[in-house]
C-alpha cells in the first residue's frame, strides 16, 4: 500500500484545476443569474438600495405577462426558429458533400480549395456586408426571410469541421459502399451522415447559437416588425415599450434564451464528442 503522502500529492493539481474551472463557471453564469433574479423581482425591489439575489416578492409571472402583452415574444421565437433551422439545414446540404470531397476524394486542386476554405474562415461577416446588402437590394430580397437566410447557406466553418471528422472515417467503409453500388452522393447521405452525428450536432450548436444571437445582419436588412429576430425584437422592446421596466425586459430576454439553453442541454454530449473527434480546441 502506498503511503498517504504519495497518494494525496497528485490530487493537488487536479483540485486546483477543478477549483479554477468552478470559479470560471460561476463568473460566466453570473450574468444569467442576475437576469433571472431581476426577472423575478417587482420594480420596487429592482430599484431598491439593498441587494437581494432572491426576490422578497416573486414577480416572474407578472413580468412575463407584461413582456408578452407589450412585445410579440412568441413571434420573435418563431422567427428565430424558422431562420436558424433553415440556415442550418441549407448549410448541411452544402457542407456535407463539400467536406466529403475535400476529405475523401482525390482530384486536382483539392488542396487549393481547402486553402480557400481556410481563407474564408479569416473573413469576418462585416467585411462583406455591404456588397451582400447591395446584391440583395438589386434582387429585391430585402426585408424578407430570404435576406436573413440566403447569405449564410455556405458555411466555411461547417465545411472545415465536417471535413476534419470525415478524415477519421476509415476508407474501407467508403470502399465497401462503392462496391455495394452507392454513388458518391449516396455515400455522403447514407454512410457518412449517420457516422457523423457528433460533428453534425456540434456544428448545429455553433450555427444555431451564432444566427439566433445575430443582431448586426437583421438590423440592416429587416424593417417589418413581423420579421424581427429575437435579439432585434428584444432591443426594440427595450427602446419602445420596456423603458426602465427591467423586470419585464429581463423576462423577455429569459424567454428568448431558453430555447438555446434547452437545445444545448439536450445535445451537450454529442457536442463535446463532436468537438473531441474533430480535433477542435
Amino acid at each position: 500500500m502506498k503511503p498517504l503522502r504519495t497518494r494525496v500529492l497528485p490530487l493537488a493539481p487536479q483540485f486546483a484545476r477543478h477549483l479554477a474551472l468552478a470559479v470560471l463557471a460561476l463568473f460566466t453564469l453570473l450574468p444569467f443569474a442576475w437576469m433571472l433574479s431581476t426577472a423575478s423581482k417587482p420594480e420596487t425591489e429592482i430599484y431598491s438600495d439593498v441587494l437581494h439575489w432572491l426576490p422578497q416578492k416573486f414577480a416572474l409571472l407578472d413580468n412575463l405577462h407584461t413582456a408578452f402583452a407589450k412585445a410579440p415574444i412568441l413571434r420573435l421565437v418563431l422567427n428565430g426558429l424558422v431562420v436558424t433551422a433553415s440556415i442550418y439545414v441549407l448549410q448541411l446540404l452544402v457542407a456535407m458533400p463539400a467536406a466529403y470531397a475535400l476529405a475523401k476524394l482525390d482530384f486536382r486542386g483539392r488542396e487549393t480549395l481547402m486553402a480557400l476554405v481556410l481563407l474564408g474562415l479569416l473573413v469576418p461577416q462585416h467585411a462583406v456586408a455591404v456588397p451582400v446588402f447591395l446584391l440583395l437590394h438589386t434582387l429585391g430580397l430585402l426585408d424578407s426571410y430570404a435576406a436573413l437566410i440566403a447569405p449564410w447557406t455556405l458555411s466555411v466553418f461547417g465545411i472545415f469541421l465536417l471535413r476534419q471528422y470525415f478524415k477519421t472515417v476509415p476508407n474501407d467503409l467508403i470502399d465497401a459502399a462503392r462496391i455495394d453500388g452507392l454513388s458518391e452522393l449516396g455515400i455522403v447521405w447514407r454512410v457518412m451522415l449517420p457516422t457523423a452525428w457528433p460533428a453534425v450536432t456540434a456544428f448545429g450548436i455553433f450555427s444555431v447559437v451564432a444566427h439566433w444571437n445575430d443582431y448586426f445582419w437583421p438590423l440592416i436588412v429587416i424593417n417589418s416588425p413581423e420579421l424581427l429576430t429575437p435579439p432585434l425584437g428584444v432591443a426594440q422592446f427595450r427602446n419602445q415599450e420596456a423603458g426602465t421596466n427591467y423586470g419585464a425586459l429581463m423576462a423577455a430576454a429569459l424567454v428568448v434564451i431558453t430555447p438555446l439553453v434547452v437545445a444545448f442541454l439536450l445535445a451537450q454530449r454529442r457536442f463535446i464528442e463532436g468537438i473531441t473527434l474533430t480535433g477542435m480546441k
